[in-house]
């Protein structure tokens, strides 16, 4: 799928250090309303207007918490003028942003795609008006995007399933029954933290160490009705001793299952994303692992490519990714995740994701002490 870890070539890091601070209106809106701003009228430079579709605020915290932060910074920064908006999973409003994007001067896109069907179609449009499209975070699957700034989502998946079976052998469990409670079956990304974790898990089942237990896929990432579906798992197999949770959202959608059975601990759950509540779950004991994808460095990868582009250049990347459908290499950079568990909380603490005074509150913070976060 992927070759090698990706960064950018020394041109694009030139131009990360060639930017200057320059104004832009400072909103601090977090909602479906647009973040806008750009180069000052007095500035010689005019380079072109970016515009970001980001797919939902349900799925995930992060879209507004973090990566609408980090990119809204680096753009200012930059001096360009740029459109920040949510399509807040909806994929008529989705479509209708991007096209009031490009009639309002966007001359670069970056889209989180909702599913392929939708973010194709809002590349061919952009195509047909000379608009390269900058795929961000998540693949979109025939869509023949200009370029792809990710995770190793293979990885992401990998250390998932490799944290389950470490949570597992720590509490001595002797064949367990393994639940998978896997992302949007829309999302591509979904299906290469499947991949990753059933590279690691699959091998288990076959041997007859663990047993394949449901395996069911969320649709959208929703965390209401993947608790619906977690609680019927747990119905029809009430011996299910260890949970792959695609995500921090589904981690704690069945976690919550957990604790009216009251086996929560007893149950190893993983995630992903290393929000707040995540690491809290981690904090307690309730979820075992959750990997953490540095936003900032995703965010920064793919302004920068972004950035150069509406100045009219034409940036060039160190890796491709192979698409499965058109079986076309897009050129990508892929960032390295990391995993997390509990004597590495203070890693995301201190790496700035999240800080100790929204994590180490009330009850949270005995475990943060503990934890070694500072």
């Amino acid at each position: 799928m992927r070759k090698g870890i990706l960064g950018l070539t020394a041109a694009a890091a030139a131009l990360t250090l060639g930017l200057t601070a320059c104004g832009g209106s400072d909103s601090g809106d977090t909602s479906a309303a647009p973040s806008s701003g750009g180069a000052s009228p007095s500035s010689e430079a005019k380079p072109g207007k970016i515009g970001v579709i980001l797919p939902d605020s349900k799925s995930s915290p992060r879209w507004e918490t973090a990566d609408h932060k980090f990119l809204e910074e680096a753009f200012k920064a930059a001096g360009v003028a740029y459109d920040i908006q949510n399509a807040q999973n909806d994929k008529t409003a989705f479509q209708t942003i991007a096209d009031q994007m490009i009639t309002n001067g966007a001359t670069v896109l970056l889209i989180v795609n909702l599913d392929s069907g939708t973010g194709k179609a809002v590349i061919d449009k952009a195509k047909a008006q000379g608009v390269p499209v900058i795929d961000y975070d998540r693949l979109t699957l025939g869509g023949g995007a200009s370029y792809y700034v990710s995770f190793d989502n293979v990885k992401v998946g990998q250390l998932q399933g490799e944290g389950l079976v470490q949570c597992l052998a720590d509490k001595k469990v002797d064949k367990p029954i393994i639940a998978e409670l896997n992302g949007s079956p829309t999302d591509n990304n979904a299906t290469l933290f499947k991949q990753g974790y059933d590279g690691v898990l699959q091998p288990k089942f076959d041997s007859g160490e663990y047993t394949k237990g449901p395996d069911e896929s969320v649709p959208e990432w929703d965390p209401v009705k993947g608790g619906t579906m977690f609680e019927q798992m747990l119905t029809s197999q009430p011996k299910i001793a260890g949970v792959l949770a695609a995500n921090d959202n589904l981690g704690n959608a069945a976690i919550t299952v957990l604790k009216k059975q009251k086996l929560n601990g007893k149950v190893p759950v993983t995630g992903q994303d290393a929000g707040v509540q995540g690491l809290q779950n981690i904090l307690t004991g309730d979820q075992c692992m959750t990997v953490y994808k540095a936003v900032k460095k995703e965010a920064d990868a793919a302004s920068q490519l972004a950035i150069a582009l509406a100045n009219g250049e034409k940036p060039t990347v160190s890796g491709v990714t192979k698409d499965a459908q058109t079986n076309q290499d897009v050129p990508s950079v892929l960032l390295d995740p990391q995993a997390i568990t509990f004597n590495s909380v203070k890693d995301v603490v201190a790496d700035g994701f999240v800080s100790k005074d929204e994590l180490c509150t009330g009850e949270f913070a005995d475990l943060c002490t503990k934890a070694g976060i500072q």
